[in-house]
């Protein structure tokens, strides 16, 4: 008991990492916890689009777990330039550190989903990665480009990154945010 309370406290973290959206009606910034209730309870919502197959309780379970290495890395804006692999190594000793908290079993399983998720092979992970890629897109076109204007994120950018991922995991929601980000370019939402 003592192990499964002290990695709850630690998650407790993840409130405090800062991602680069606001949420709506808001000043501040959401937080990593926010983000990954909101696209678990997108996933659910997207069932009916999900292929048949799909485990949507598994995909759940994948996308509250995908960001809990942020704890000790900090959030990365979905659009940034960076070494993504590089990233990618210091989230994953951020991870089995922070389920090196659980009993090994729970460790296990929690780090196996992770793995699962960042390998995007599964037909279970590639939807989470739709869902994951979609809620910063949702809430900047929900605010007017917010996060892209004030980051410099081109449409190119944003369409570069998330069209792959979406159009694999869920492809009428990449056919509704394709439509939905030709608009937004037309009103001037993305940075330079």
């Amino acid at each position: 008991m003592q192990a499964i309370i002290q990695f709850i406290i630690e998650l407790d973290k993840l409130k405090g990492v800062t991602r680069k959206v606001k949420p709506l009606g808001l000043a501040r910034y959401e937080n990593s916890a926010e983000h990954s209730w909101q696209i678990a309870m997108l996933a659910l919502s997207l069932a009916p689009y999900a292929p048949a197959a799909l485990d949507m309780n598994k995909v759940v379970r994948m996308l509250l777990v995908h960001d809990i290495g942020e704890i000790d890395t900090g959030d990365t804006m979905a659009f940034a330039d960076i070494d993504w692999a590089a990233a990618k190594q210091e989230e994953l000793a951020a991870v089995q550190r922070i389920f090196g908290l659980l009993p090994a079993a729970t460790a296990r399983e929690f780090l196996d989903l992770w793995q699962e998720f960042e390998d995007g092979q599964s037909v279970e992970a590639q939807f989470a990665h739709a869902a994951d890629r979609a809620m910063p897109v949702l809430l900047n076109l929900a605010n007017q480009g917010q996060s892209w204007r004030e980051n410099g994120i081109s449409y190119a950018r944003v369409v570069q990154r998330i069209q792959t991922p979406i159009q694999t995991g869920c492809p009428a929601l990449w056919t509704y945010l394709d439509t939905q980000l030709q608009h937004a370019q037309t009103q001037n939402w993305f940075g330079a």
